[in-house]
């Protein structure tokens, strides 16, 4: 049986650009940030209700939010697909069991963070969820590791690795940053819907901490985001 992700070296990954090394790459820099969060959490002791939680924390937080949605949104639009077809191919024979289950962890994670998001970091119950949002993300990455992409890697050779990982790249840097409950998990419906509202997440991360987006200039991005995608759906149409 091939050994987690965590265990191999980049060579045995198939490189920096493969699929298996970038996600590695997510991985810890997500475990980093919440390892950063929780020890200012430490260090600041129990924060009454009305004092506002530090910047610092806050612009962690909003980092980790921001990675762990964009880099979620890449794995349902280009990795778990590519390990269902080989699952129906019998290359992957656990292979839409284990996507479904990152999937239903994904979702829980949305939900929460939506949660976290609109009772503010005020509330006492803000670092319950925080909590559990974290005990989830560490989850999510050992199911991963330790299980679902190994089985990946034991049905790809490195070229298509690679090939993989640049399609997962160029797909995460264009996903929303942000949880969206009405989009669904899975293509053609999570890329119809979600990357449009990327637009309107990255105008909302580039406002300082703490700052609202007016609903006029969210609904004016995704407007302009909505034209110009189908206007590039129409122009592809026109070419066959």
């Amino acid at each position: 049986m091939t050994p987690s992700i965590a265990e191999q070296s980049i060579e045995e990954l198939g490189g920096h650009a493969s699929i298996l090394a970038r996600q590695r790459r997510d991985h810890a820099e997500l475990d980093r940030l919440m390892a950063s969060y929780e020890a200012g959490r430490a260090s600041a002791g129990p924060v009454p209700a009305a004092e506002p939680v530090p910047e610092e924390r806050q612009r962690i937080l909003r980092d980790i939010v921001q990675l762990t949605f964009s880099h979620a949104f890449a794995e349902e639009t280009v990795l778990w697909p590519a390990v269902r077809r080989l699952a129906a191919a019998g290359e992957v024979p656990d292979g839409e069991e284990l996507t479904s289950r990152v999937e239903g962890e994904h979702q829980r994670i949305n939900d929460l963070v939506v949660e976290m998001e609109r009772i503010g970091p005020a509330d006492p119950r803000h670092d319950e969820l925080v909590a559990e949002v974290f005990a989830l993300i560490r989850q999510d990455i050992r199911d991963e590791e330790d299980l679902l992409l190994p089985r990946l890697q034991e049905a790809l050779d490195t070229a298509r690795l690679r090939r993989l990982g640049s399609a997962w790249e160029i797909v995460r840097r264009t996903a929303p940053t942000r949880p969206h409950p009405a989009v669904p998990r899975r293509p053609p419906a999570n890329a119809l819907l979600g990357v449009p509202l990327s637009a309107v997440d990255r105008l909302r991360d580039a406002l300082p901490i703490g700052t609202r987006m007016r609903p006029g200039t969210a609904f004016a991005a995704a407007g302009a985001c909505l034209g110009a995608a189908w206007l590039v759906a129409r122009g592809v149409r026109g070419r066959h």
